[in-house]
């Protein structure tokens, strides 16, 4: 499982070195009720009987148990014969493995995207009037850690589990403890139960949904999960662009490494096959459906938000060709009378 395989109470007397993350961490808090697992997000689905409540406060299968441990434990992707035939939105549970996981922050490279972004998610939701945001493409925590450290209350929440205990261990080197939710955006509701000023789903995640139905359905998903006037801010490689052959990617934003290409490795009309490849020889890729901007533009007013503003690299002016990423701001606050 994520945290480990103990199912002691965080109270337990044995050696931390015998206990798994989440119990560590419960016991440095000194939090002594199983229910304070909820509002820390620490929990991601074992057996734990609390004294203090009525049965279990959590549960889970052994046959779940086993499946998860079995998907901790996986190195390599598995595309099979045919690796452009995959396009599947529940796939992505077989991307990130770990071992890609392990070497997605050399992707990234937290001080270059830092430096990259400035200040431009934390000002815009200033601007907005957000304190209250729900990240529901965590990843490896970045935007999480940031966000925490510029005084929003943050929830984080991934559907996978890899990138969900990465989070929360890059979080606990820089002092925080996440509040973290395993969640299918497709059924974000069932997972998160409460209401946020913002919702953020950025990185290129929202591209990992390949049918119409599925974005769809994230998209009223995050929508139900907004307080009236919330906002949500969704971001997208600059596909068009590549579709139509005019730019190739530039990664000069999004993905700062030293020694790591990110580079399209295919592209049609309903895949974008992306290949990473590492300083020490490893390959990893993703299979991504490629959006095109005013595609995602049109889905989020017919789901019901009232605005939608386009930033290319930060900028709102930008040639339409230029941008390796386009960033929508959806308004969910009613609108009397206004037509886009």
């Amino acid at each position: 499982m994520v945290y480990g395989h103990t199912r002691k109470h965080a109270q337990s007397d044995e050696p931390d070195s015998y206990l798994c993350l989440r119990t560590q961490v419960l016991k440095q808090l000194d939090i002594k009720c199983c229910r304070f697992t909820v509002a820390t997000g620490l929990y991601t689905g074992y057996d734990y009987n609390c004294p203090a409540h009525e049965g279990p406060v959590f549960s889970s299968s052994v046959e779940q148990d086993k499946e998860n441990d079995v998907t901790q434990e996986k190195k390599t992707q598995d595309f099979g014969e045919n690796p452009l035939d995959v396009r599947d939105t529940d796939h992505y549970k077989d991307e990130y493995v770990s071992g890609f996981v392990d070497k997605w922050d050399e992707l990234i490279d937290w001080d270059g995207r830092a430096n990259s972004e400035g200040d431009f998610f934390i000002r815009l939701l200033q601007e907005h009037g957000a304190r209250k945001v729900l990240d529901v493409a965590a990843g490896t925590g970045f935007h999480s850690v940031r966000l925490l450290e510029n005084g929003f209350e943050v929830t984080s929440a991934d559907g996978s589990p890899e990138m969900l205990a990465k989070a929360f261990e890059n979080g606990r080197k820089r002092g925080h403890i996440l509040r973290t939710v395993h969640a299918d955006w497709r059924f974000l509701n069932k997972s998160v139960h409460d209401l946020y000023d913002a919702v953020i789903c950025l990185g290129n995640s929202f591209t990992h949904l390949h049918s119409d139905n599925d974005r769809r359905k994230a998209l009223a998903e995050f929508y139900a999960t907004l307080r009236h006037d919330g906002i949500l801010i969704l971001d997208q490689r600059n596909y068009d662009a590549l579709l139509d052959h005019q730019v190739q990617p530039t990664h000069n934003y999004y993905y700062c490494g030293d020694n790591v290409k990110a580079s399209p490795e295919h592209i049609d009309e309903s895949l974008a096959r992306f290949r990473y490849e590492f300083p020490d020889k490893s390959t990893f890729h993703l299979n991504m459906f490629p959006l095109r901007k005013e595609y995602v533009r049109k889905l989020m007013r017919e789901v019901g938000f009232q605005k939608v503003t386009t930033y290319g690299d930060f900028k709102e002016t930008y040639r339409e060709a230029e941008p390796d990423f386009f960033i929508h701001v959806a308004e969910k606050r009613y609108i009397e009378g206004e037509n886009e």
